[in-house]
């Protein structure tokens, strides 16, 4: 299945990512679809990608290698010759030594991928993008169009989407395409629409598939399935088509840097906050981490997924398979971020206000309401003031006794 996806696009676009999706995963009706936009976005999108809410991107490969500068290293070096990458070169690496010649040194020796779906499972992601092949070719499957390059001819000696999928279907099953590197040329190019066309109405995923915007040049916000727009979106209101921020726990590169400092790392509270505002605002929310040569994800890149997994155990009601309420966000004492499931209403504000109380203006109460914070238990006290809306007494809570340290969610219900 993985296969036969990868394969087709190992002589199409630069980058192929794919996914293992939810189980649960909701499918669709029978339905033909033409090789043309209006017929493939009319396809509506399966429900499973909308109520995952959480992902993980992650980019490895023989850029892993050198692990300097970005997963762009052979173009920095190669095509752009910037004199930094060439530099690196000269003060590392012996004259003559080819980007091929990294590919042997792509070992994968502790790439056990049982123990990474453990990681993806902790951390809370319902699925899990990894980059089959990058923009320079390599594929990380025996690829019969990609010789001598690829995980199983060089490297590892190993099927590394194969093992990786094999691991996550225990939880999981293939469900999406994650497609890149489109810039240069129009869709007819890359023959997209005959693909999805393809893809939509007799690959074996037929019914569950989802697929990214990314297939020719002006696709991108327009066209395919959900839209990423651009690397690190984040619209600031509501949008009116679904969409997925892709971001990386290293904010100067989606592949893993040998000299990567904490200065470029992520803070926990800032990645649970966009993670809230983004499921806010109907999206989804990509977390990139980057292994090493080895196949090891390193302690900083587990810690800071194993934090968010710590705060959705706690806070999950409010993310997966919610939708945006009536009003996305306010700001008084505090920011606070809103969704909605199953009739309650949800409300995650990001700071701790400093006299313990939360006032919200856009909830209407009713003498029905009730309100509860997730990971506590029994109800908050509350009252109505014409002037600053609800006021809700926050539980006094002795330093270290809660689990999670930014972001609470308040679980109103009985609202307007």
């Amino acid at each position: 299945m993985w296969e036969l996806k990868s394969e087709w696009w190992a002589v199409g676009f630069g980058l192929l990512l794919l996914l293992a999706a939810s189980a649960q995963a909701g499918g669709l009706a029978p339905h033909h679809y033409t090789p043309d936009w209006p017929s493939l976005d009319s396809r509506p999108l399966p429900r499973w990608f909308d109520e995952a809410k959480f992902g993980l991107f992650v980019h490895w490969g023989v850029y892993s290698v050198p692990a300097w500068g970005s997963e762009w290293f052979w173009w920095h070096w190669q095509g752009e010759q910037s004199s930094a990458y060439v530099r690196f070169m000269k003060e590392n690496y012996p004259p003559g030594f080819s980007y091929a010649d990294f590919a042997p040194q792509f070992t994968a020796r502790f790439f056990h991928p049982e123990e990474w779906a453990d990681l993806f499972q902790a951390a809370g992601a319902k699925y899990v993008v990894l980059t089959a092949k990058h923009h320079e070719g390599f594929t990380n499957w025996p690829s019969a169009v990609s010789w001598n390059w690829n995980s199983k001819d060089v490297g590892p000696h190993r099927d590394l989407v194969g093992e990786l999928g094999a691991a996550v279907r225990k939880r999981y099953k293939p469900d999406l395409i994650w497609s890149d590197g489109e810039w240069e040329c129009p869709d007819s190019y890359w023959n997209s629409t005959e693909f999805l066309a393809w893809l939509y109405n007799e690959s074996p995923v037929k019914d569950q598939v989802v697929v990214n915007d990314r297939w020719g040049q002006n696709c991108s916000c327009r066209h395919g399935g959900y839209y990423n727009c651009e690397d690190k979106y984040r619209p600031h209101s509501l949008p009116d088509h679904k969409w997925e921020m892709c971001t990386s726990v290293d904010k100067a590169s989606w592949g893993y840097r040998r000299d990567m400092s904490m200065s470029t790392i992520v803070d926990e509270n800032e990645i649970i906050e966009e993670l809230v505002q983004t499921i806010s605002l109907g999206g989804n929310y990509l977390l990139n981490i980057g292994p090493n040569k080895d196949g090891v994800i390193v302690p900083i890149f587990q810690e800071r997924l194993l934090a968010v997994g710590k705060w959705l155990q706690i806070n999950g009601e409010a993310i997966y398979a919610s939708k945006p309420w009536r009003v996305q966000s306010e700001k008084n004492k505090t920011v606070v971020w809103y969704t909605t499931k199953d009739s309650a209403v949800y409300a995650t504000f990001l700071h701790w206000p400093e006299d313990g109380v939360v006032n919200l203006q856009s909830p209407k109460m009713t003498s029905a309401t009730k309100i509860t914070m997730l990971g506590m238990e029994g109800e908050l006290h509350w009252t109505q003031d014409p002037l600053e809306g609800v006021l809700i007494t926050l539980p006094q809570l002795p330093p270290g006794t809660f689990p999670v340290e930014s972001a609470w969610t308040l679980k109103l219900t009985k609202v307007n």
